[in-house]
């Protein structure tokens, strides 16, 4: 290992696509460049080795051995390292992953970072009492926006935030003016998303732009139930295309025209910045921590949750008015600048170079 602060980052893996799988990733690609940091990867959800991945097909039994595997890694890599940052979502995910990591992270003496990124988080706190005084053990906590610092403090939790980052290159960035009437969706088809509000908006679409198309990507529990709704609902020219590989995802967003989201509960969604980093106009509701990252008449729509009508009649207006279009879109790229590696990164390493001079202060009290 490189002498200097040691770090084990805990996260999901890009085994199973997700925002915070991917946020991982672009942090691990970014610190391993430090010279000054050695910086390594424990995944939260690692598949067993060889014949045994067979476990994996057998629901309760995939959990167990998942979770299995990953406390016998975490007890043998800890003694390692001088900071154990941890990511974090709600409810059961924080059980299994976040909170052996902190525990165990104290009890070998390790400085903790809790990465907590769930828009569910008031829910969590407010009905699974128990995470409170776990988080309290964490001796940061970091959330990637505002909002999220802001539901901590409603149960008397200090966090900072550190925004996501956006590779803004990897997006080709079209300039959109008159358009098509060409929509997509990109989140995980699972019910907190409420992407059948996105599809009766669609629905009300047609009826003025009879060739509007929708593409859904992403996969989820509710799938069948969309499928089913679509056609109820009569849709033409709506596609279901699954989970998008990550290297193919600018191409979805460069052949679209307006993003549409719809959601009920949401934290910092990475497909609002990948649409300002691809000149995508966005209409979304005022969900969670959408809000904080995309205002309203600036650098997009936003409209009440659930609200299908009023979503159906934002796009209307994007499609109808050319200068909104261009006024939305060049003041979004502009906002790219808050999540540019080069911020996120000396934002993280304040945080590390502070953890670690507490930590080294601490060592050498004791050793007095």
């Amino acid at each position: 290992m490189k002498q200097g602060i040691r770090v084990l980052l805990i996260a999901p893996s890009m085994e199973f696509v997700g925002g915070q799988a991917v946020q991982a990733t672009r942090l691990l690609e970014g610190l391993r460049k430090e010279d000054s940091l050695t910086i390594d990867f424990l995944p939260m959800n690692s598949r067993l080795p060889g014949p045994l991945r067979l476990l994996h097909q057998v629901k309760y039994v995939r959990t167990a051995t998942m979770v299995f595997t990953f406390l016998v890694k975490l007890l043998a890599r800890l003694g390692r390292y001088d900071i154990v940052h941890v990511f974090s979502a709600a409810y059961f995910s924080f059980w299994w992953s976040a909170t052996p990591a902190i525990l165990l992270g104290k009890a070998f003496g390790k400085r903790v970072i809790l990465n907590y990124r769930d828009g569910q988080a008031e829910d969590h706190l407010r009905h699974w009492r128990t995470a409170i005084p776990i988080i309290r053990k964490a001796d940061v906590v970091v959330a990637p926006s505002g909002f999220l610092v802001d539901v901590f403090a409603k149960f008397g939790l200090p966090a900072r935030s550190i925004f996501n980052v956006i590779d803004a290159n990897r997006f080709h960035y079209r300039e959109r003016r008159r358009l098509r009437p060409v929509f997509l969706s990109n989140r995980s088809l699972e019910p907190l998303y409420n992407v059948d509000c996105t599809l009766r908006a669609f629905a009300l679409i047609q009826q003025r732009y009879p060739e509007a198309s929708l593409t859904i990507a992403h996969d989820g529990v509710c799938r069948p139930a969309l499928e089913e709704l679509a056609r109820e609902l009569q849709l033409r020219n709506t596609r279901f295309i699954g989970r998008v590989p990550h290297d193919r995802i600018p191409e979805v967003y460069d052949a679209a025209d307006v993003y549409v989201t719809s959601p009920d509960i949401d934290c910092m969604p990475g497909s609002l910045l990948e649409c300002f980093a691809a000149g995508l106009p966005v209409v979304a509701t005022r969900a969670g921590g959408i809000p904080y990252i995309l205002t309203d008449e600036e650098t997009g729509l936003l409209v009440p949750c659930n609200d299908h009508e009023a979503l159906a009649a934002a796009a209307v207006r994007l499609l109808d008015d050319e200068q909104l279009v261009v006024r939305l879109t060049t003041q979004a790229r502009r906002e790219l600048e808050r999540y540019d590696w080069s911020r996120v990164r000396d934002q993280w390493m304040s945080l590390y170079r502070e953890m670690s001079t507490v930590s080294g202060a601490a060592r050498a009290v004791s050793v007095r």
